[in-house]
């Protein structure tokens, strides 16, 4: 292991640099234990590694295609042969259950690399135009290709729900289409993401192509965003942190990428199958213990089948074993800090005094450590409920009862949100037909699975901009016009 490849210095122009800040810790969810500690990035420090990505991103945006996808390979393939003890560390960080740590962060942050260390066309033809004579000379055909060129240098915050696939999502797109990045890593977990740096170091990447900074003051990720060196922001996180970064791009136009918060809308039909349903919204439960914005969190169930699928949701969630995330039966694992599930609480008690019924959960699971939340079910909502509107980002369900398709809808599109809503109904042309209406950037029928190269972001406070598949080549890309007579 390189030196400060332990995650205790900064990522800084290819060195491994002591940050001005000192050191501060991170905690395991689970236990409460030291994981490991993380350097503190002054803000001098943070332009220095601006500075770094604007020098590198010339030789780097020349390099060819080719030799910047053997670069993410190499990456990919150093990463799956640490694969274990750097999902034991993202387990550590983040208190994920062993599986979702393996899977769902290290794994998909190893197929993210690969994915983009595939070559993709940057350039097409455009179809040839007749121009009639005008001002600019004679009449004649005139010839176009339209080029995808690399935006810059990107700052990119990652959220702390996922400390591989997140950031992995950024740098291997960025990187693929010629940019350099400047990596702020969530302050709850970032250990993770300097491993990511060291082997993209021991891949070749040139020095100053991939920097990371850390840092739990505002002033660490205030200064990635707002440096003049810096051309594009891609954040991951809060609709309201979102709005802050938005503002300050805008000032000097720095392109943005935004995934932000959810509060995804699941309308189930009196025809759906039941089974199905609760197994997808169940998914708000167990899944990153409901710290995820594409979960299913606000249940519409149409009036016929509104008793049962409470019901069954109710017997579901009482199934789960919450616990130590490490145990092989857990479903459950905590959520990523003291304060955070102090917040969730907080929403459940809420909704107790909007009106809403606890059916079950509402308590917190007896643990002498560890930052636990029972999956709980709210009942009886209405959809002008704090619990219904705003994101908790726990395992927290809301359900609201509706009578027609139309009101159903209506209740959906009722939302500042509008990331990923879900259909399920026996009537597939149904289903489309409802999905199409709905204003989200992804609507998921009878499933909560993803195609991972279907685009990826949200309407209205949800985000901006798509990323996934070829998607995320395009963000990461101007495209310019060349012409020329023909």
């Amino acid at each position: 292991m390189n030196q400060g490849a332990d995650g205790q210095r900064l990522f800084v122009g290819g060195r491994w640099v002591e940050p001005d800040g000192g050191r501060y810790e991170v905690v395991d969810p689970a236990t409460e234990e030291t994981v490991g500690w993380a350097p503190e990035a002054s803000r001098d420090q943070v332009h220095a590694a601006c500075a770094a990505a604007r020098e590198a991103f010339g030789p780097w945006s020349r390099t060819a295609p080719e030799e910047r996808a053997a670069v993410l390979g190499r990456a990919a393939d150093i990463i799956a042969s640490r694969f274990l003890p750097y999902a034991e560390l993202a387990q550590a960080e983040t208190g994920a259950t062993t599986g979702t740590a393996r899977a769902m962060q290290v794994g998909v942050g190893v197929a993210r690399f690969r994915r983009y260390a595939r070559v993709e066309p940057a350039e097409w033809a455009v179809p040839p135009q007749i121009n009639e004579a005008g001002p600019m000379g004679k009449a004649g055909v005139m010839g176009a290709l339209a080029v995808r060129q690399p935006v810059g240098v990107v700052t990119c915050v990652t959220s702390y729900n996922n400390p591989w696939a997140n950031p992995a999502g950024k740098i291997a797109p960025a990187l693929a289409m010629g940019n350099t990045v400047v990596v702020k890593p969530a302050p709850q977990d970032p250990l993770s993401v300097y491993r990511m740096a060291e082997a993209l170091e021991a891949a070749g990447a040139p020095p100053g192509v991939v920097n990371v900074v850390s840092g739990r003051s505002v002033e660490v990720g205030e200064a990635a965003v707002a440096s003049p060196d810096v051309d594009m922001v891609s954040f991951t996180g809060s609709t309201a942190v979102g709005q802050r970064i938005g503002e300050v791009c805008g000032r000097s136009m720095k392109r943005q990428l935004m995934e932000l918060g959810g509060k995804g809308a699941a309308l189930v039909f009196d025809d759906a199958d039941l089974g199905s349903a609760v197994a997808g919204i169940g998914t708000t439960f167990s899944f990153y213990s409901g710290q995820i914005c594409t979960a299913p969190t606000r249940v519409l169930a149409q009036r016929g089948v509104y008793d049962r699928l409470v019901e069954q949701l109710a017997a579901y969630a009482v199934r789960l074993t919450v616990g130590d995330p490490r145990a092989p039966k857990t479903v459950v694992g905590p959520v990523i800090s003291a304060a955070h599930r102090d917040r969730v609480e907080s929403y459940v008690e809420l909704g107790r005094k909007e009106g809403a019924v606890v059916v079950t959960g509402g308590e917190r699971p007896p643990s002498d450590q560890g930052f636990y939340v029972a999956p709980t079910l709210l009942a009886d909502c209405t959809n002008d409920m704090r619990v219904a509107r705003e994101e908790i980002f726990g395992p927290v369900v809301s359900v609201i009862p509706f009578e027609e398709e139309e009101e159903g809808i209506a209740l959906a599109n009722d939302s500042d949100y509008g990331l990923i809503d879900y259909v399920w109904s026996g009537d597939v042309a149904r289903a489309f037909r409802v999905a199409r209406r709905l204003r989200a950037g992804g609507v998921g029928v009878n499933t909560v699975g993803r195609n991972m190269e279907a685009p990826f972001g949200g309407f209205k406070k949800s985000g901006v901009g798509r990323d996934v598949g070829v998607y995320a080549l395009h963000a990461y890309s101007e495209v310019q016009a060349i012409v020329w007579p023909g």
